[in-house]
């Protein structure tokens, strides 16, 4: 593949030890191993105000919105909270509105690839939640999503992936990600024909 594409990952959460965080790395050292570029804005890094229009743009949202207009691909990832996904992702999210000017808008024609953290069995409905933004920001869901449960089994106490078919499947997820960029940008479509190999994984 020529014309290395770039993956911008987004999320974690505002704990130190973050499992989600950790999740998104993850995904993304598959991205790596497939040939993008790829990038990691942490919510808790990043430490942007709660979204208002009636806000002066602070250089963080700039940071996220110049990330995100310049990548190919996405792949977000979050901890489920209350049976959704964490306010600070849902923030970060938020303060994509400032690509509703760009050319093309919002994230037109990118894959993004979802993942969810839960510590019980509920991670699919911080998938859904974050589905509903990728609609409405005009990007593409892949199929092949990642809701990990029982995190407490998954990862250490400090935040430390432990389970090495999660992570198996967390790179397979990266690398699908940065395969259907690569279609995108070569027919304009995506029609994920090679994801069903990762649906077993």
């Amino acid at each position: 593949m020529s014309d290395q594409v770039s993956v911008v990952g987004l999320g974690g959460s505002m704990r130190a030890g973050s499992t989600s965080l950790t999740a998104l790395r993850t995904a993304l050292e598959g991205a790596a191993a497939a040939g993008a570029a790829t990038q990691v804005l942490s919510v808790r890094e990043l430490d942007l105000p709660l979204y208002t229009p009636e806000h002066a743009i602070p250089d963080a949202a700039h940071r996220l919105v110049e990330a995100v207009a310049g990548a190919q691909a996405m792949i977000w990832s979050s901890p489920t909270y209350q049976g959704s996904i964490s306010g600070a992702v849902k923030n970060a999210l938020d303060w994509l509105v400032l690509l509703a000017d760009r050319q093309p808008a919002y994230l037109t024609n990118k894959p993004i690839g979802l993942v969810a953290t839960a510590g019980g069995v509920q991670g699919l409905q911080a998938i859904n939640a974050m589905e509903f933004s990728v609609r409405a920001l005009r990007g593409w869901a892949v199929p092949l999503v990642l809701p990990v449960a029982q995190s407490w089994q998954v990862f250490d106490p400090d935040g430390a992936l432990v389970d090495a078919a999660v992570g198996e499947q967390l790179r397979a997820l990266g690398a699908e990600v940065v395969r259907a960029a690569y279609q995108l940008r070569q027919e304009g479509t995506c029609d994920y024909a090679d994801s069903r190999q990762f649906a077993a994984s």
